[in-house]
């Protein structure tokens, strides 16, 4: 099957399209009311954030699942699926995979990838980025931190989030949220999202939010699940690293807090996607029954 199919199919498609206009229409609203309010190195600088970098960071090494990128997912390592994905987008200059383990480079080379070596010592995959942005030749404004283990991202949301962090100067960060499956809802690997009515993150959670009094799944309320998928303003991701660990974010092991926490904001798009990312093996024979279903190759 084509692999645009996923993207052009009929309802999933459109669903997510409108979604991301949505979020586009939201953010441009916002970003009028701002006016010239914008953080210190926008100030220097208000030059429109245009030139885009998609990174893939892939490590080897996880707790979780070790050697994850390298999985095969119907004759395909993950990480190739990915960035086959990746490439379809149409905001994107340039995609690059970002690894400190040389297995996941040969592999990414094999298929055409170009590939950037980083250090062992990275903490998350907002580091990698970082020190990939800064080995490169190219200057970027935007870097979209694509993850490896979402073989099936579309590349609508991989735009959406660039145009939406593009029509919000006052953000440093932007992400994508869907709704959350009843049954996930007390998974502690699919995190969770709170998102204010201008469409910046709240909050994000590895357990279920908002919680209510019942402790129960309310079935009539949208919870939101978060996607693997963030960009960030690029002269933000290289003082990110810099940026001291924060309670939240340690607690509950999720990066983006460590952005809410230091103050900034962080601007959410809500799509529709169906496939999730691959976090445990028990998630690959989820993805190839899925593919199996769709007819996706």
């Amino acid at each position: 099957m084509n692999p645009m199919s996923i993207c052009s199919s009929s309802s999933s498609s459109s669903s997510t399209k409108s979604w991301v206009v949505h979020g586009l229409v939201v953010g441009a609203a916002v970003a009028a009311a701002i006016g010239a309010h914008t953080y210190f190195y926008f100030r220097r600088s208000r030059r429109f954030r245009s030139r885009v970098i998609g990174i893939i960071p892939a490590r080897f090494a996880s707790s979780r699942f070790e050697g994850k990128p390298l999985v095969d997912i119907l004759g395909k390592p993950m990480i190739q699926r990915t960035y086959e994905r990746a490439k379809l987008a149409s905001m994107l200059d340039q995609v690059v995979v970002a690894t400190d383990d040389n297995k996941i480079a040969e592999c990414c080379r094999g298929f055409g990838a170009d590939v950037i070596m980083t250090a062992e010592s990275c903490r998350n995959g907002a580091e990698r980025c970082s020190e990939a942005l800064q080995k490169l030749n190219k200057k970027y404004d935007i870097v979209v931190n694509i993850q490896g283990d979402e073989p099936l991202i579309e590349p609508e949301i991989i735009d959406g989030i660039v145009k939406a962090l593009q029509s919000a100067p006052d953000a440093v960060f932007s992400t994508a949220v869907t709704p959350l499956k009843p049954g996930d809802a007390f998974d502690t690997n699919r995190v969770k999202c709170v998102v204010d009515n201008l469409g910046y993150a709240i909050y994000f959670s590895r357990g279920l939010i908002p919680y209510n009094k019942s402790g129960q799944v309310n079935p009539d309320f949208p919870y939101l699940l978060h996607l693997g998928i963030q960009s960030y303003d690029a002269e933000f991701l290289k003082i990110y690293p810099d940026l001291p660990p924060t309670p939240l974010q340690l607690e509950e092991d999720l990066e983006q807090l460590k952005v809410l926490e230091n103050g900034y904001k962080l601007k959410v798009i809500k799509v529709e996607h169906e496939a999730h990312g691959v976090d445990v093996p028990e998630d690959v024979e989820k993805i190839e029954r899925f593919m199996r279903e769709k007819n996706l190759s």
